[in-house]
């Protein structure tokens, strides 16, 4: 197949890519590298450097006619969602609508793949582990914008009979993440072990997350390619890890014995965050493979080795 993948040369996008590309399929990647590495890039992919929003990438798209779009490229820094709310819904739901109207009028488009959120969609919770019947109580311009698109995607269905899959992705890691920016935690902690840093827990790292591995959220996309499902599913382990465990799993695997400083907790952040995987069970075959312990030390060891 001839596939898209905007943001293809960031952290999830590039494995995406590397994996469609094992496959032997066509890949275009579009990617403007405000956020993605060019040492991310698979070689045998075709680039073109372009923010999703332009009409040069619009054009790519529409040269390359694609059967499917896999849709990566995103704004998602939560804070600038929230001092720059326009912005942020120009570049998620702007970009969105211009790579998919693109890769519509070419004539050959089948299915998207869309990288939607699942905390940030749908908020705080009492319905632990969340389950994609959960109502959207994003409290976030960034956690609407990615709802906003799963409507879009939702609409093209009704109107054009366009196949869609919104991944609902829980908190990924892996090789590729950047520690730096808006990164996850995982991210941040693994680069400063390695490099003999203190690391600092904000509150009293009790709180919680579902932290999948990069890995498997690649193999969701890979069986997002044939199913015949349509609509959101959530992406994730099932599993609530604290702060406080993450920590102890990537000192030990760094060999690090110093203990995590602590500080005044983040004003709005989040308790706690888990989402109910079993539906990806049956409508994807997909289950997770990294449990948090293997996971972070094959995490450890590539930060290590670049």
């Amino acid at each position: 197949m001839k596939i898209v993948v905007t943001g293809g040369a960031g952290f999830i996008g590039s494995n995406v890519v590397d994996a469609f590309v094992s496959l032997g399929h066509q890949v275009l990647v579009i990617d403007d590298f405000s956020t993605g590495q060019r040492e991310n890039l698979n070689a045998k992919a075709e680039l073109v450097q372009a923010d999703i929003r332009s009409e040069q990438a619009a054009k790519a798209v529409t040269a390359f006619a694609p059967d499917v779009v896999d849709l990566h490229a995103a704004q998602i820094d939560v804070r600038r969602s929230v001092t720059e709310p326009r912005f942020d819904a120009d570049v998620n739901v702007g970009g969105l609508l211009n790579i998919l109207e693109a890769a519509r009028k070419a004539g050959n488009l089948k299915r998207a793949i869309y990288a939607a959120s699942g905390g940030s969609m749908y908020g705080d919770t009492q319905q632990i582990p969340t389950p994609e019947t959960h109502p959207c109580g994003a409290v976030s311009p960034y956690g609407v914008s990615k709802h906003a698109c799963e409507l879009y995607l939702q609409a093209w269905r009704g109107i054009y009979g366009l196949h869609y899959v919104a991944l609902r992705y829980a908190n990924i890691y892996g090789p590729r993440q950047n520690p730096h920016g808006e990164a996850g935690v995982v991210a941040i902690f693994t680069e400063r072990l390695v490099h003999g840093k203190a690391c600092t827990i904000y509150g009293d790292g009790g709180q919680t997350r579902d932290f999948v591995h990069v890995a498997d959220v690649t193999a969701a996309n890979v069986r997002a390619l044939d199913t015949s499902f349509v609509g959101g599913v959530n992406i994730g382990t099932g599993v609530e890890t604290d702060v406080n465990t993450v920590y102890r799993h990537l000192a030990e695997a760094a060999g690090v014995k110093t203990p995590a400083l602590y500080a005044e907790a983040k004003l709005g952040e989040q308790r706690r965050s888990v989402l109910d995987n079993r539906k990806a069970k049956e409508v994807l075959g997909w289950a997770p493979t990294f449990d948090i312990a293997r996971g972070l030390a094959n995490t450890v060891a590539w930060f290590k080795s670049h």
